[in-house]
């Protein structure tokens, strides 16, 4: 099913460890544009479609917390095998969402910066305190874990099992609707700032920043 077209019955299929521990961080960040992220917290299903995301390849990008093997409390979850979540807190507010992908030790991951809501609207309201759904309500990689539940609780989460999972449901995102450029926030790593690493769908508004 092509991205747009209208949406019939499917099977759930929830991606399986094999989808994460490929070696290419970049290929699995533009894949999974189109894969819809869901989470079961505290008794409620809410989720969407991924339509942002940024790819961290492991020790040798220095916008990785993983650059030059950094191994600390917050990063050692990098180094399993793909298929885990690793989130951490940033200005003492918002916690990050990251896939784990690559073999264990590779440290690479994936940042998911936004969702299209899809499942659980009223619930993911709730969690943001807002009236009406914006794209302030999942558009960014800090109020979507808001409005999923994710917290440090779920820090190292098996993603094949059944709290937080990526699901496809057949969606295609043809090459052409997807864009590529630099990584958000991350001036600090010089030359690897400008790696263009952050994909997401065309036109979509659910995207954090446009361009």
């Amino acid at each position: 099913m092509l991205l747009g077209e209208h949406k019939t019955e499917y099977t759930r299929v929830k991606l399986p460890k094999s989808f994460y521990t490929r070696p290419d961080v970049v290929q699995i960040a533009r894949e999974l544009l189109g894969k819809y992220l869901y989470t079961a917290v505290d008794g409620a299903l809410t989720g969407g479609m991924i339509v942002e995301t940024e790819a961290y390849a492991g020790q040798h990008d220095a916008a990785c917390h993983a650059h030059l093997n950094r191994r600390t409390k917050r990063t050692e979850v990098m180094y399993q095998a793909g298929g885990v979540a690793y989130v951490y807190l940033i200005y003492g507010i918002y916690h990050l969402f990251n896939i784990i992908t690559n073999q264990k030790d590779r440290a690479d991951a994936v940042l998911i910066r936004a969702i299209e809501p899809e499942a659980g609207l009223e619930e993911m309201l709730l969690r943001r305190n807002m009236p009406a759904a914006t794209p302030k309500l999942t558009a960014g990689p800090g109020v979507l874990s808001m409005a999923l539940g994710i917290d440090k609780r779920h820090y190292g989460t098996d993603l094949t099992a059944d709290t937080i999972w990526v699901e496809d449901k057949g969606v295609q995102v043809p090459a052409e609707s997807i864009a590529a450029g630099p990584r958000i926030g991350v001036a600090y790593a010089g030359e690897d700032a400008l790696r263009p690493w952050r994909f997401w769908i065309r036109g979509n508004k659910w995207v954090s920043r446009k361009g």
